[in-house]
């Protein structure tokens, strides 16, 4: 495939949306409204938020032989993602089952399909698309040793990672697989930083983060309408404010601003001009429903 100032590695789901009053506790059924179909996927999105942005952006990633394979692929195409390293698989494309509560928070569940099915072996095809990208996006909805493998692949390339830790995993995970040192940055979101830590507080989480060893070599913690702080090296954590939006709909914005950040890396801005513009990038994400159709373009920007 030809190369791209930013290539995104990861999944591609059909996003199957209900909108209730409150989401249900263990054991209890609510009545929702009509489902409703949309593109996304953690991969999928990331490359769809560079590509509304004006980003030169591939997607690597797998789907199935069924019709949201196939409305998956053309939405690509149609947002001016490259597809080269898009492969249809026998059986089902993954699924991402969603519901939004009526103050637009979400709760996600997945199931992978064909993005279970990329496996390491797949990303040697991928080498010279690595070789040439400035930057490559990853989260940790394809298998993780594929993520593995692909950190290894930009490592040999000196290319710049940027790791979405989402879903969390247990950061031994990480530290043993030796990717941590690659990471510049890794994201997190206030959840997946408290889980992973096993702290409460996202900040304190930040603190267990920056003493690791190995660790990354920059974090960003997404704070929703807190903004963000960024940590590099031994300084001083930056706070970014977020614009004041009024939120409709979360799902797919911590995938907008990570879109957003690497896309940003990738044409040369250091990491807290990345983040100042990804922040605002994921402001206006939660103004609108839906994940790949709440993006906004450049001049939507608040």
């Amino acid at each position: 495939m030809s190369g791209s100032r930013l290539l995104v590695v990861g999944s591609i789901n059909a996003d199957l949306v209900v909108r209730v009053a409150r989401h249900a506790r263990p054991g209890e059924t609510v009545l929702g409204g009509d489902l409703v179909v949309h593109p996304g996927g953690k991969g999928a999105n990331q490359a769809v938020a560079a590509a509304r942005l004006g980003a030169d952006v591939a997607i690597a990633g797998r789907v199935g032989e069924d019709e949201h394979g196939r409305m998956l692929v053309e939405t690509l195409r149609r947002e001016g993602v490259r597809t080269d390293a898009v492969r249809r698989l026998a059986g089902a494309s993954g699924v991402a089952l969603i519901t939004v509560d009526d103050a637009g928070e979400n709760t996600i569940t997945v199931a992978p399909g064909a993005n279970g099915r990329f496996g390491p072996q797949d990303v040697a095809a991928l080498r010279s698309a690595i070789e040439t990208a400035a930057v490559v996006s990853l989260q940790l909805e394809i298998p993780l040793e594929t993520v593995w493998e692909v950190v290894r692949q930009c490592r040999e390339a000196d290319t710049r990672v940027v790791l979405n830790l989402s879903p969390p995993i247990p950061r031994h995970v990480l530290m043993s697989a030796t990717v941590l040192r690659a990471c510049d940055p890794l994201v997190l979101n206030e959840h997946e930083a408290s889980v992973t830590a096993g702290v409460d507080d996202a900040r304190a989480a930040l603190k267990v983060w920056r003493s690791l060893d190995p660790r990354p070599r920059s974090i960003v913690l997404t704070l929703g309408s807190g903004g963000a702080l960024v940590a590099e090296a031994d300084t001083e954590p930056v706070h970014l404010a977020s614009p004041t939006v009024a939120a409709v709909d979360t799902t797919g914005a911590g995938d907008a601003f990570t879109g957003a950040l690497a896309w940003r890396l990738a044409t040369g801005d250091d990491l807290v001009a990345a983040t100042r513009y990804a922040v605002r990038v994921g402001a206006a994400a939660v103004r609108r429903e839906g994940a790949q159709s709440s993006y906004p373009t450049a001049d939507e920007l608040p």
